[in-house]
């Protein structure tokens, strides 16, 4: 794989403090008679914690900063190093044999790396938003950045999956999984891709209130069922 720095030009999550209140709200009355909500994490090294001390990976982190929130969650790292999305897409019913209640699908970034076809990533992102959804899982697409050394149309093509597929099949986005952290050397580690503790915490951070309003939009199914 060749080791290519991201672009990370992107303005900061708006935030949505009502999404964060019905997501305590739902898992108050969840609390005292069901286990925690289950929120899978299907991704690549950047999700499984690449070269990160145990307990510091993207997962550990979300779940404790939700925790700290009040929201009784479960995050499970579905993460695998050098990842693109076919292989998500192979290993996703194994995935799901965890049963989650929503999923984070964080897929793409080695697809890009390789230069592989963004209609071959689409078709798989598009497969995959779609079996979660068949299963009920209540999806957040967690966007990625084509490195710029690959040319103005092949970014083009590739930035635009992410937007257009989360538009079509009405699901949550996140614009931009590396916001804040992408070229930042004291956010990454030394091969400049794979962020380092600090840069976990600022991820986290970022996508935290998109994380809370997918928490709500399960607790508006179930309200449903």
């Amino acid at each position: 794989m060749r080791t290519t720095r991201l672009d990370a030009d992107w303005i900061g999550p708006p935030l949505w403090p009502i999404a964060a209140v019905l997501a305590v709200l739902f898992l108050a009355g969840r609390a005292a008679s069901a286990a925690p909500i289950r929120i899978l994490a299907l991704g690549t090294s950047l999700t499984q914690g690449y070269g990160l001390p145990p307990g510091t990976e993207f997962t550990s982190v979300l779940q404790d900063a939700l925790r700290k929130k009040g929201i009784d969650a479960e995050v499970i790292n579905a993460g695998v190093s050098g990842d693109t999305s076919a292989g998500g897409l192979a290993r996703l019913g194994w995935s799901l044999a965890d049963h989650p209640d929503a999923a984070i699908v964080e897929l793409g970034a080695n697809d890009a790396l390789r230069g592989l076809p963004p209609s071959d990533t689409e078709r798989n992102l598009k497969a995959i938003v779609a079996q979660l959804k068949a299963d009920h899982v209540r999806v957040l697409l967690a966007g990625m950045q084509a490195p710029r050394n690959l040319g103005r149309l092949y970014v083009k093509k590739f930035d635009a999956i992410y937007p257009r597929l989360a538009r079509q099949q009405h699901v949550l986005l996140y614009p931009f999984f590396l916001q804040g952290v992408a070229l930042n050397p004291r956010l990454n580690q030394a091969d400049g891709i794979h962020p380092n503790v600090e840069g976990e915490k600022i991820i986290v951070s970022n996508i935290l209130p998109y994380v809370e309003r997918l928490i709500a939009e399960v607790g508006t199914m179930k309200g449903h069922n």
